[in-house]
């Protein structure tokens, strides 16, 4: 009784935090993308938006905390729930807003999973763009004052995020501190997995197709050939009636010998 208590309060928790949290997924890509985009903004502009990455950041935290609260199994849920534990605790190891932007990505994407109503198709689309968006800022935050880097404008790291996801590599731009290696080889590593899950989707749907098809070739077989099997009895009976020599029968009205 007391699991089947727990666990729609558990679920109902997660159903009515899904949106808000994503609400504040979006104001904390503002938030970062702002002192990127405009670094000669007012000051007070960079500690309003430090101080979003911060509470969005604690949001998470929140949330884990309740649903860590909620579960009746604590235990089995940290195992469970490894990368959401990473995320909560990666930003208190070093005060680096690099470190809060991949513990928010964590956190959005697992609760992104969690939902139903959102197909293969849109997480995949949704997880290129944001990682995109994210890289190329992330990258121009750590090389556009780098003494050899040539990463200088934000659409420089656009292009350099592109051709990295995508495993092009032009090498015209190219990361040159090691922080930008890090973030290159994340880089890398999330494209060719999500290259990957493009490819098996389109496989599958391919595959699917084939045996759809299949599927209507064989009951247009089977009707045929059940078709053919009633031809063949209803033939066979008419045959069984109907002898093949029927004897003649005199008219009353032919003459007599």
């Amino acid at each position: 009784m007391s699991v089947m208590k727990e666990r729609p309060l558990r679920v109902r928790w997660e159903e009515s935090t899904r949106a808000p949290l994503l609400v504040l997924a979006v104001a904390f890509a503002v938030a970062y993308a702002v002192p990127i985009v405009a670094p000669g903004a007012a000051p007070w502009v960079h500690r309003v938006c430090g101080l979003v990455e911060w509470a969005v950041w604690a949001a998470f935290a929140l949330d884990y905390a309740v649903r860590f609260a909620l579960a009746r199994a604590r235990w089995a849920f940290v195992r469970s729930h490894p990368l959401d534990l990473l995320a909560v605790l990666l930003p208190l190891v070093q005060p680096l807003r690099l470190l809060r932007l991949v513990s928010t990505l964590l956190l959005v994407g697992r609760r992104a999973r969690m939902a139903p109503q959102i197909t293969l198709t849109t997480y995949v689309a949704g997880a290129v763009v944001g990682l995109m968006m994210f890289g190329s800022l992330a990258v121009l935050h750590v090389e556009r004052d780098a003494p050899d880097g040539n990463i200088k404008t934000l659409g420089d790291a656009v292009w350099w995020s592109f051709t990295t996801m995508t495993t092009v590599g032009y090498g015209d731009h190219a990361p040159t501190t090691g922080l930008g290696r890090v973030l290159a080889v994340g880089l890398m590593l999330s494209g060719i997995a999500l290259l990957g899950v493009v490819t098996a989707n389109i496989a599958a749907w391919f595959i699917s197709r084939f045996e759809r098809d299949d599927a209507a070739e064989r009951r247009q077989t089977e009707l045929l050939e059940a078709l053919t099997r009633e031809v063949r009895e209803l033939r066979a009976e008419v045959a069984r009636l109907s002898p093949p020599d029927l004897q003649a029968v005199p008219s009353p009205s032919a003459p007599r010998s």
